[in-house]
C-alpha cells in the first residue's frame, strides 16, 4: 500500500482566512471557501469548503462540502464531497462523507461512515438511525 500525499490549499485562492489571533464562539455559516487558523467553537455550516490550518483548534460540529484538516478538530464532521486529513491532523469525533483521504501519521478517533455518493451528506448534528 502506498502513502497518500495531499496538497495544501493555496491561501491566495481563499476569500476569508480567520487568523491565529481570532477566537470565535457560536454558529458560523458561509458559502465561500474559508480557512481557520485560530480557535472556533460551536457549529460550522457551509455549502463550500472549510480548511483547518495546522495551528487551528476547532471544537464544533462541522458540515461543509469539503473539509480539509491540518490542525485539531474536536466534534463531528459531515462533508457532502470529501474529508481530507493531513499527517498533522488530529480529529476526535465521527466523520460522515462519500470520500475520505488520510495521510500516514494523522490521528482519528471516532466512527467513519462513507456514504458512497457525492450528495447532500447528513448534518453532523443529525440523529442516527
Amino acid at each position: 500500500m502506498s502513502d497518500v500525499h495531499l496538497t495544501p490549499v493555496d491561501e491566495d485562492l481563499l476569500d476569508t482566512i480567520l487568523q491565529g489571533d481570532v477566537e470565535f464562539t457560536g454558529r458560523m455559516s458561509f458559502d465561500k471557501p474559508l480557512m481557520i487558523k485560530g480557535r472556533v467553537s460551536g457549529t460550522i455550516e457551509s455549502t463550500s469548503d472549510l480548511y483547518v490550518d495546522e495551528v487551528a483548534m476547532v471544537e464544533a460540529s462541522v458540515s461543509a462540502k469539503v473539509v480539509s484538516v491540518r490542525g485539531t478538530v474536536k466534534g463531528d464532521i459531515s462533508a457532502s464531497e470529501r474529508v481530507e486529513l493531513f499527517a498533522c491532523a488530529a480529529v476526535e469525533g465521527d466523520i460522515v462523507a462519500p470520500e475520505i483521504t488520510m495521510e500516514t501519521g494523522c490521528r482519528f478517533n471516532g466512527n467513519l461512515t462513507m456514504t458512497g455518493s457525492r450528495s447532500k451528506a447528513p448534518s453532523a448534528s443529525s440523529p442516527r438511525t
